[in-house]
């Protein structure tokens, strides 16, 4: 008899990481320790990211797909990364492609967009999913079986694409663990996670899309300090400038050249382009004519097309506050950066190196993977501690009025890390009482309270000065510090604590869908905090000026407008609306605006009564600060932190 195949029916699910892309798709995992990009019978590793709805029904993807799309454009989706949560209404939708959409008949529909192919509506989702099948089915065949996976996106992806992401992955049959950052992917790939700390730029140049990310890796954890790039410029633009060039070297014109001659034109380009980059002049074939073209021909063509990438880049350092000298590393991403033209632009226009050890198209894939098995608890790599859970709750603060200011929203990837500034609300206020809570709920008492403790030594100051820092930051473990500063002075308090300790999943799904039946009603309840606060702290604070300030006013007439402006706002605080409170608060600024201008004069001629010049522009330009600063104190209702301590 013959041994036709041996296996362990108890063989555990493997993880598995998926780069969904625009252009091309791939899946990979970890075997024997070490990423690798499963291979299909063919060996190819890229599925293109294209899919073909037949006359009879049949779904077809991949390469097939591809073949087919010149001839059905209309029934073939490509770049369907691009339409992820978009709206039916959304204008961008209806440049993105040769696509009939259908009309949405109710709300529920008009949410997304939906391709008319062949009489049926087609989502994004749907479609994103028939690659991620594809993708499932090729895993499969290597590993039996599949268990959870990590799939990629843009960083600058919103929560809607995120979750049109893991929808189609749901459709797909797939258990999502993770939705992981494209450029966090590439740098755990290259194991830049291992130096904890440095600034990095990930330059990701695909077949359809350029993007680039500065991402900071603070004490192990990866922040996305800013993204740029262009939605329409990739190694197709290359591709086109290429075949534009054979065509007229054929000498056919524009208006005579058929669609399979346009088709093969494109083909003969991507097949000189590849060769391209490992010799410095090709020879090919077309229509029985012999076409040559050097690297430097080449270059010269796709000059201005690499040059644009070159405008986002220095964008997305300027938006992340660094120059390219602060770089510790560039990381090339996309099958477009193997071109040597590109390597050398990158190198010139970052003044480094860039890394390129592992191949750039399949890079975001092999940092997927790595993640994956992490997740799925892989013993070979016990010990190491990157991007183990998300917070399964938000983690906040309680601010005046009971108010929470949520710092690190559920879902947030960790380890993870945020700040938040706040300020006093009291005059001579001398401590901050941080309660920190956990919750979806707007109001701390609805909340889970994790711990409370206590800055003290800030030295007296007017309301609003103080300012107050909060860090947040949550590690591998799940544990929680929170680091509270005063930036004037540099007192400096610090507490940890566990915020998943003692809830079960049931819990924790109990407190989101009480977040969910109360949204709409908790929300109402903060407007109408907020607006109370504020308006208590206009309310006390016109009544300490009337006190102070009496003498500057114009006559009994002013003084009669705004006592009835306070009396009319003091009454307003007692009602439960808080659009009227809001509206009040606003009148009694308008009245006491000339009044106030009177103040801050009498204040600055205080302070300068004696000085040399020197001091006066010094002691005019810090009253101006604080009248600014107070102006800002004013507009933000619920940003002051509450405090149990009050000085004397």
């Amino acid at each position: 008899m013959a041994l036709l195949e041996i296996f362990d029916p108890k063989a555990a699910p493997r993880p598995i990481g998926i780069d969904l892309g625009t252009t091309n798709s791939l899946v990979a995992r970890v075997r024997d320790g070490k990423p690798v990009v499963i291979a299909d019978c063919n060996a190819e590793k890229l599925v293109p990211s294209v899919v073909h709805y037949d006359p009879r029904g049949r779904v077809i993807v991949g390469r097939d797909a591809q073949r087919i799309a010149v001839d059905f454009p209309r029934e073939t989706i490509v770049s369907v990364k691009r339409f992820m949560g978009r709206g039916a209404d959304d204008p961008e939708t209806r440049r993105l492609g040769p696509y009939e959409f259908a009309e949405p008949k109710t709300p529920e529909e008009a949410k997304s967009v939906r391709f008319l192919v062949r009489g049926r509506a087609v989502t994004p989702v749907e479609v994103s999913s028939e690659i991620l099948k594809a993708l499932r089915s090729l895993a499969e065949d290597e590993l039996r079986s599949v268990g959870g996976v990590v799939i990629t996106v843009p960083a600058y992806f919103d929560d809607a694409q995120r979750q049109a992401t893991k929808d189609a992955g749901k459709l797909a049959g797939l258990d999502v663990l993770r939705l992981l950052n494209e450029p966090t992917a590439a740098a755990l790939a290259y194991g830049l996670e291992k130096q904890k700390n440095g600034l990095f730029a990930v330059y990701d140049l695909g077949g359809g899309t350029f993007d680039i990310t500065i991402l900071l890796l603070d004490d192990g954890v990866f922040q996305v300090r800013s993204t740029g790039g262009d939605s329409a410029l990739g190694g197709d633009d290359m591709d086109r400038a290429l075949a534009e060039r054979i065509l007229q070297d054929l000498g056919v014109s524009p208006e005579s050249r058929p669609r399979e001659l346009v088709r093969l034109a494109l083909d003969t380009a991507r097949k000189i382009k590849h060769g391209l980059t490992e010799s410095d002049r090709v020879e090919a074939d077309i229509e029985g004519r012999k076409v040559l073209v050097t690297r430097d021909e080449f270059d010269a063509l796709i000059k201005p097309i690499v040059e644009r990438t070159g405008v986002a880049c220095r964008r997305a350092l300027r938006d992340a506050g660094v120059s390219a000298d602060e770089l510790d590393g560039v990381i090339l991403v996309g099958g477009s950066t193997r071109v040597p033209f590109v390597r050398t632009y990158v190198e010139k226009l970052f003044g480094k190196r860039p890394l390129s050890d592992l191949d750039p198209e399949e890079v975001v894939a092999l940092g997927a993977a790595i993640q994956a098995d992490i997740l799925a608890g892989s013993t070979e790599r016990e010990g190491e501690v990157l991007l183990l859970d998300v917070l399964p709750l938000s983690l906040g603060l309680e601010t005046m009025g009971g108010v929470v200011e949520k710092i690190l929203p559920r879902n947030t990837t960790i380890p993870a890390g945020a700040r938040q500034t706040f300020t006093t609300y009291a005059d001579n206020q001398t401590g901050f009482d941080l309660h920190i809570v956990q919750g979806e709920r707007e109001l701390a008492t609805d909340c889970r309270s994790l711990a409370r403790f206590v800055l003290k030594g800030i030295p007296p100051m007017p309301a609003g000065l103080a300012r107050l820092e909060v860090t947040f930051r949550v590690d591998a473990d799940g544990l929680l510090s929170v680091t509270a500063k005063e930036l004037t002075t540099g007192v400096e308090q610090k507490v940890e604590v566990k915020p998943s300790y003692g809830l079960s999943d049931e819990e924790v799904e109990a407190m989101l869908m009480a977040a969910l039946d109360h949204g709409e009603e908790d929300l109402e309840k903060r407007q109408l905090i907020e607006a109370r606060v504020e308006a208590e702290r206009v309310v006390l604070a016109t009544r300490k000026a009337l006190v102070a300030d009496a003498d500057l006013l114009e006559g009994d007439e002013e003084r009669a407008r705004i006592e009835e402006a306070l009396a009319g706002l003091e009454e307003a605080i007692r009602g439960t609306r808080a659009a009227i409170i809001r509206g009040r608060t606003e009148v009694l600024d308008d009245v006491t605006h000339d009044w106030a201008g009177r103040r801050m004069d009498r204040a600055i001629a205080r302070a300068i009564a004696g000085k040399d010049v020197g001091a006066i522009e010094t002691t005019v330009a810090k009253a101006r600060g604080v009248e600014a600063h107070l102006a800002e104190h004013a507009g933000q209702s619920a940003e002051a932190a509450d405090a149990s301590e009050t000085g004397s």
